[in-house]
């Protein structure tokens, strides 16, 4: 948690932008990064922001790093920090983590003041397009509805009914990764699902509008 001073005077809580429990992995790499000198720092964000980029980070990137003073488990840990740290900036709008915001969170979270330019730099920088772009193509995505068929059937009886005469609702939902999918449903269980999707979508959206999910400017 982080206090600021609103208008109107008084104190409020406004919760940093790793979230209410702070991230194990950027807890690990504050006491490492106090005896990092800033070259090596620089080399291992450079390393973090191409991961964010998507390229590919081999084994042999780490090892091209290792000194006396930085080992493979120091690499690992700090390496570890600042892709945690990167993501939890970087999934919120720049327009709601302000950049002296972001500052101040990262002393808020120890990080050195020598490396806190650089960290904003890669938030903010000319590469946040770029990191934006792959972010979305490498999120895991659930198939999307490409077709639906449907259609209306009415049982005169079954095997133990003589007379049913109720309507089934037939559907047939083929998907973006070309799985088909068939299942029916009663007339009565189909206004149950409508009902409940409208209302999900209604708690969306209302959702979306409360101000506890906003960042405080």
């Amino acid at each position: 948690m982080s206090m600021v001073m609103p208008p109107g005077g008084g104190v409020m809580e406004r919760t940093l932008f790793v979230g209410a429990r702070i991230p194990q992995e950027v807890k690990a790499m504050v006491k490492p990064l106090q005896k990092l000198d800033k070259d090596n720092f620089r080399k291992l964000l450079r390393v973090a922001v191409s991961s964010m980029e998507g390229n590919e980070i081999t084994e042999e990137v780490f090892q091209k790093l290792q000194t006396n003073q930085l080992n493979e488990e120091i690499i690992g840990v700090i390496y570890s920090g600042l892709c945690t740290l990167l993501r939890c900036a970087l999934r919120l709008p720049q327009t709601s983590l302000k950049a002296d915001v972001f500052k101040e969170d990262l002393k808020e979270l120890k990080i050195p003041d020598d490396f806190i330019v650089d960290l904003a730099s890669a938030v903010y920088g000319s590469k946040r397009a770029v990191i934006d772009d792959a972010s979305i193509k490498q999120r895991t995505r659930l198939p999307s509805l490409e077709r639906l068929k449907w259609r209306v059937d009415v049982a005169i009886s079954t095997s133990v009914l003589n007379r049913v005469l109720e309507p089934t609702i037939m559907m047939e939902m083929t998907l973006s990764n070309g799985s088909i999918h068939n299942f029916e449903i009663p007339v009565s269980k189909f206004h149950e699902l409508r009902y409940n999707v409208a209302y999900v979508l209604k708690e969306m959206e209302d959702l979306e509008k409360r101000s506890i999910l906003k960042i405080q400017d």
